[in-house]
């Protein structure tokens, strides 16, 4: 009975995490994709995603001797024995995305799994890639695209195909990347090497989430990515992608870690939204501040609810 216990709560764990995942994480990477392609139907931008997101995972599983993590999972082995513990992350998660937070499901997820200095090394590299993301936006449009947003505040696009394609070229990128970094999030719940069947099995579950996903153009955390300035704007949106794509594949190539993409996200949004108001003035500058904390404050409420979560969960243990 332990063992079929065991099996509910693993099962239960991997679904309510690619659920609540797809709810909240992915729109660090698909919300300007959906927010500038608004007039194009949601189905034909689910299709292009979900045809990425298989191809990911199946090379993945080729590429690692069957494991669709990418390696992420090495330093965190597989419970003997899942507990109801397992499946508490996931459910908390769904119920901060009810309030539109964008809270990090690694912290909320892996550290549940994890050993404290493998969970320790896991927030550094998130640290360092909100500081690489903010400072890289900071640059890139205080010193060079700043002209380029001013321009597109003022002037339609003369060249919409050409935006387009650059756009949804960026997007794929993008979105890549970032599955390489957050399969490791729904993928902890089961075997380091799946089956051909799981594998599909995996891969139905994730494009038909996805697809609520589009129908519903994003949910509650779209909030955050439109209230930053210019994200409809096609054009922005690619210079946007290119920069997270950017990052996310210098952490992917630094190691095998698994991160926070949720810090990274935030990070990038904040350092663009500074060097925008600074050059273009796009906004009163006491709005900046509370704005940029309001995000920061927002993700690391999901790193103190993931630390006091792990406290409530060992004290059960004990």
């Amino acid at each position: 009975m332990a063992a079929d216990w065991s099996t509910v709560f693993m099962l239960s764990g991997f679904v309510l995490a690619a659920y609540s995942i797809i709810a909240n994480d992915v729109i660090q990477t698909l919300g300007t994709f959906l927010s500038s392609n608004h007039q194009t139907r949601w189905w034909v931008l689910w299709i292009y995603a979900a045809v990425i997101l298989s191809g990911v995972l199946v090379a993945g599983w080729l590429w690692n001797g069957g494991d669709a993590a990418y390696g992420r999972l090495s330093a965190i082995p597989l419970p003997e024995r899942f507990h109801w513990w397992h499946v508490a992350p996931p459910l908390l998660l769904l119920l901060l995305t009810r309030f539109g937070l964008p809270v990090s499901t690694t912290f909320l997820i892996l550290s549940v799994f994890s050993t404290n200095e493998v969970m320790l090394s896991i927030v550094r590299k998130s640290l360092m890639g909100y500081g690489l993301a903010f400072t890289t936006a900071l640059f890139a449009y205080g010193l060079l695209a700043a002209r380029i947003e001013r321009r597109f505040l003022h002037q339609p696009s003369s060249h919409p195909r050409r935006w387009i394609a650059l756009q949804w070229v960026s997007t794929g990128f993008l979105w890549s990347q970032w599955l390489i970094q957050d399969l490791a999030n729904i993928f902890v719940y089961v075997p380091r090497q799946q089956k051909t069947y799981e594998l599909a099995g995996a891969i139905l579950l994730l494009i038909s989430l996805l697809a609520i996903l589009f129908w519903q153009r994003g949910g509650r955390v779209q909030k955050i990515v439109l209230t930053k300035s210019n994200t409809t704007d096609i054009r922005s949106a690619t210079i946007i992608d290119f920069i997270y794509g950017l990052v996310l594949f210098f952490f992917k190539e630094l190691s095998h870690l698994p991160m926070s993409t949720t810090w990274v996200f935030v990070g990038l949004l904040a350092g663009r939204e500074i060097a925008l108001t600074w050059r273009n003035g796009i906004r009163p500058g006491r709005e900046l501040l509370p704005l940029v904390l309001s995000d920061l404050g927002k993700v690391t409420l999901g790193l103190l609810s993931s630390i006091l979560l792990v406290y409530l969960i060992r004290t059960f243990e004990l």
